[in-house]
């Protein structure tokens, strides 16, 4: 047997998922290609208290998912055909939702690398089992803290609805462990450290690129739910997030899949069928759209100084960077000109420190948002109408109208539009799909404000 892991991933036949444990506060989540060396991902649960009987088996079946959602960190670095579970078999909804993560999750990734992943999944016989059991699991909700505006808006909305609440991120970043402080809420704060041999990897050329990530978290609070004692989970994912990126042969790419309606409802029935019956997983924001999460948060000026939606800032500048926001990336052009509609200029021109549609250089990256001659970015950000619909709201206002971007739309891209599908007011307004449960349903009427 070769006990080093394959120089190239992407030459090997087989990614294995070798197996999972748990013990005393840390899950290990070990992976191989081929016959290799284990790829051993680490997970650790701070202060975790013993756990037995209906709890330990459930908690058993919640770590063995994550497990195999997690794995999709490792596989895409070979992307090979045959992906092997030698663990205990996931029943059929189970092994559903995990090929449209490897499949729907990785479509950004296979697009940008020019792949077509052609998988095919070996697994156990799958024994007949009774439905999971409900836990009676505590009435607590788990938030998970991204350090954006969104999940902000879902704690300030849950506080609202008096509902018990701890904020838990994965990771060590300074800026959401700033938020949560922020919050005045209890507060989890989970490790997850990656095998290194990953690294290696991708120094030498594996194949490289966008994971679902939510997908993988959700499954770790999924862990953390059950461990601690909570009986739901709550994200801040809005209807935007459903909206593909572009269509590429036939088919939909979304840089955002793991926060749509379609990875949630997936998510949620296997976790009510094969972990806990009373373990509840939903988005908060489902019905809103990306405008009225903004028009929310508009309203609480507490957090305006510690929160930050700029990803390429803290990958650049690493975990202290000097400003929360680059002004460059489609993240930081997004939050600015989805905040302009509801936050006096003053005030949002001083949380950015600059001015972003007054600047000539940045009309490449608007035309994005506005699928101006270009499509939607692979970010996290919304729609491009809704996108389009706020531009043609600053374009009415004389404190905007003259900014070099705003005058620029409202004379060269306006007349190209239909101006009866710029109106602001109908993206305010909630859908009726989502799927938060009775006890968080108060809640919702936070962003009808």
């Amino acid at each position: 047997m070769n006990l080093s892991a394959p120089s190239d991933p992407r030459r090997a036949r087989a990614f294995r998922f070798t197996g999972c444990d748990y013990d005393a506060g840390e899950a290990r989540l070990r992976y191989a290609f081929d016959d290799g060396a284990e790829l051993v991902e680490r997970i650790v649960f701070p202060d975790a208290p013993p756990l037995g009987g209906a709890r330990a088996q459930a908690f058993a079946r919640a770590l063995r998912l994550l497990h195999w959602i997690a794995g999709v960190s490792y596989y895409k670095a070979g992307a090979v055909g045959q992906l092997v579970i030698e663990n205990a078999a996931p029943d059929h909804g189970a092994l559903a939702l995990l090929q449209s993560v490897y499949g729907e999750g990785l479509a950004e990734f296979a697009y940008r690398n020019g792949l077509r992943l052609q998988q095919h999944w070996s697994v156990p016989p799958a024994e007949t089992s009774a439905a999971a059991p409900a836990l009676g699991l505590p009435q607590h909700t788990l938030v998970p803290l991204g350090g954006g505006k969104d999940s902000l808006v879902v704690v300030e909305a849950l506080r609202a609805a008096a509902v018990s609440c701890t904020v838990a991120w994965v990771g060590d970043s300074p800026l959401i462990a700033a938020c949560a402080a922020r919050t005045r809420m209890p507060t989890l704060q989970l490790r997850r450290t990656l095998a290194p041999e990953l690294f290696d990897y991708n120094r030498t050329g594996a194949w490289n690129g966008h994971v679902p990530v939510t997908a993988i978290n959700s499954a770790i609070l999924a862990c953390a739910a059950v461990l601690y004692g909570y009986d739901s989970i709550a994200f801040a994912n809005e209807r935007s997030a459903s909206s593909a990126t572009l269509e590429y042969e036939g088919r939909a790419v979304n840089h955002q899949w793991s926060k749509s309606w379609d990875f949630e409802r997936r998510f949620a029935a296997v976790l009510h069928g094969t972990v806990a019956a009373d373990l509840h997983y939903c988005s908060l924001l489902r019905p809103w759209s990306e405008l009225a999460v903004t028009r929310a948060f508009a309203r609480l000026p507490q957090y305006f100084e510690v929160f930050s939606s700029c990803n390429r800032n803290f990958r650049i500048l690493g975990p202290h960077p000097a400003d929360r926001w680059c002004g460059q990336c489609p993240k930081c052009h997004f939050v600015f000109l989805a905040l302009a509609p509801f936050l006096p200029k003053p005030r949002l021109l001083k949380i950015f420190g600059r001015n972003l549609l007054d600047d000539e250089t940045q009309a490449a990256g608007f035309d994005a948002l506005i699928e101006y001659r270009d499509h939607k970015p692979f970010e996290c950000v919304g729609e491009g109408a809704e996108a389009r619909a706020a531009f043609a709201a600053l374009a009415q206002r004389p404190e905007w109208g003259e900014d070099t971007l705003v005058a620029r739309f409202r004379g060269e891209i306006l007349p190209q539009l239909d101006r009866a599908a710029l109106a602001l007011e109908p993206w305010l307004h909630p859908a009726d799909e989502h799927a938060v449960p009775a006890r968080l349903a108060p809640a919702l009427a936070f962003l009808r404000g």
